[in-house]
C-alpha cells in the first residue's frame, strides 16, 4: 500500500506532456555599431591610430565575418571614465566587474519582461528562474538581481549559470525541460544575457585571437517562458521540447576556451574548430531522431547557434544542408554578431517570425520537426528536438 501512495503521489508531482516553450523576449543595448566603420571607432577609442597597418588587418577582420552590424554596451563616454578597459592587457578586473554586475540584470529584465508579456501569465505564477551570464560573478547573483527588478515571488527557486558560454541558450532548455516535466504547474523562466565589456580590450599585434574576437561578438538578451501542459485560451505554445542531450567532443578542452584573469576575460580557439564541430554534429544528430526516424536533416528546420560563418558552412558542407536551413542563423549573426548564450533565442524569435510573415502551416518553417543546436567550450554540443505547433 504504501508503494502504491508513493507511486500515486509521483504521478501526481508530474506534467502530463512534454516541455512548451510559451514566448521568446530579446534586447539589446542601444548603441548600434555599423561593421563597416567599426574599424576606425575601436582604433580611436583605444588610442591606437599610430598602429594603421594593424588596423587594416582589423578591418579585413572584420569584413571576414560577415557581421553587418552590432549592439555593444560601451560607448566612449563609458571608455573615457574607466581607460584601463582600452588598454591591452592591464589589470582592470575591478573597473570591468563594476560595470557588469550592475548591468547584467538590467538588460536581462527588459528580455525578460518581453517574454513574461507574451507569455501573458501573472509573474506569481513563475515557480522557476535559471540564468546565465559569462559576465558578473557576484553574491548574491544576477539571478537574485533579477528577480528584484522583476517583482517575483520570493519563492521562486533560482538557478544562476556563470562562466559558461555559447551552448548554455540549448543547456538552459534541457535544465528547463527537466524542471517542467517533473513539477506539474512549473512554469520557468529561462533567461540569457551577455554583454562584452570582460572581453574589450585594445589591439596588440601579437594577439589576433584576441582582435577576433573585437570582431564578431556582440552584446544582448533573451529570455524564454517554458512549461508543460499549457493552459488552452490562456498560454499559446510555440515549440514543444521532445529530448535534449548533451555530448562532449574527446580531447576539446583547447579547442575553445577562456579564462578570467585580472585583465578580465581572455579567449583562445583552435583554428580547426569548424571542421572539429562539424565532423561530430551528424552522430548528435542520428542518436535525437532515430526514435523519430528522420535521417535527412534537410527534412528538419535547424534553430543553430551560429558560432560564425566559418562554423556555419562547415555544417552545411558535412551535412549536406541546403542554404536555407541556416539562413535565419546566418541572418541573426550578421544584424547581431555573437552574442554567445542568447544568440540561439534570437533565432528561434526570428524563425517563428519569419514563419508567421510567410504563411508557413507551423512555427517550424512548415515542417513538424527540427533541431535547436548549441556549441560551447569543452567542446560540447547540446541538441534539442523541437516539435513545431500550427500558427
Amino acid at each position: 500500500m504504501a508503494m502504491i501512495s508513493l507511486q500515486a503521489m509521483r504521478k501526481a508531482q508530474r506534467a502530463q506532456g512534454p516541455a512548451t516553450i510559451l514566448s521568446v523576449g530579446t534586447a539589446n543595448p542601444p548603441n548600434l555599431y555599423e561593421q563597416t566603420t567599426y574599424p576606425d571607432y575601436y582604433f580611436r577609442v583605444t588610442n591606437s591610430e599610430d598602429k594603421q597597418e594593424l588596423k587594416s588587418k582589423f578591418r579585413r577582420m572584420c569584413e571576414k565575418t560577415m557581421v553587418k552590424r552590432r549592439y555593444l554596451y560601451l560607448t566612449p563616454e563609458i571608455l573615457k571614465e574607466r581607460p584601463k578597459l582600452c588598454s591591452y592587457m592591464e589589470p582592470s578586473f575591478d573597473d570591468r566587474q563594476d560595470i557588469v554586475v550592475e548591468e547584467i540584470p538590467k538588460l536581462a529584465a527588459e528580455a525578460a519582461e518581453k517574454a513574461i508579456k507574451e507569455w501573458g501569465g501573472e509573474k506569481s505564477a513563475i515557480t522557476h528562474l535559471v540564468f546565465c551570464s559569462i559576465s558578473g560573478i557576484d553574491m548574491p547573483g544576477a539571478d537574485y538581481r533579477l528577480a528584484k527588478l522583476l517583482g517575483l515571488p520570493l519563492t521562486v527557486n533560482r538557478l544562476m549559470l556563470y562562466s559558461q558560454a555559447c551552448h548554455m541558450g540549448a543547456a538552459m532548455l534541457r535544465i528547463a525541460k527537466d524542471i517542467a516535466e517533473n513539477n506539474r504547474s512549473a512554469r520557468v523562466l529561462v533567461v540569457a544575457c551577455e554583454i562584452t565589456v570582460l572581453s574589450f580590450r585594445g589591439p596588440d599585434e601579437r594577439d589576433f585571437q584576441a582582435l577576433a574576437g573585437q570582431a564578431g561578438f556582440g552584446d544582448g538578451a533573451a529570455a524564454v517562458v517554458v512549461g508543460a501542459d499549457p493552459v488552452p485560451g490562456v498560454e499559446r505554445p510555440l515549440y514543444h521540447i521532445m529530448s535534449a542531450t548533451q555530448t562532449t567532443v574527446p580531447e576539446s578542452e583547447k579547442a575553445v576556451g577562456g579564462h578570467l584573469r585580472e585583465v578580465g576575460l581572455t579567449f583562445h580557439s583552435f583554428n580547426q574548430l569548424p571542421a572539429i564541430i562539424a565532423d561530430n554534429v551528424g552522430s548528435s544528430l542520428a542518436e535525437a531522431f532515430e526514435p523519430i526516424g528522420i535521417k535527412d536533416w534537410n527534412d528538419i528546420f535547424w534553430v543553430a547557434h551560429p558560432g560564425n560563418w566559418a562554423i556555419m558552412n562547415a555544417i552545411e558542407t558535412k551535412l549536406g544542408l541546403e542554404q536555407s536551413k541556416l539562413a535565419t542563423a546566418r541572418h541573426v549573426f550578421s544584424e547581431f554578431g555573437n552574442m554567445q548564450s542568447a544568440t540561439v533565442y534570437f533565432v528561434m524569435d526570428e524563425l517563428r517570425k519569419r514563419s508567421a510573415a510567410e504563411n508557413r502551416a507551423t512555427t517550424g518553417d512548415g515542417l513538424r520537426w527540427g533541431v535547436l543546436f548549441g556549441f560551447g567550450p569543452g567542446i560540447s554540443i547540446e541538441t534539442v528536438v523541437l516539435q513545431s505547433v500550427p500558427l
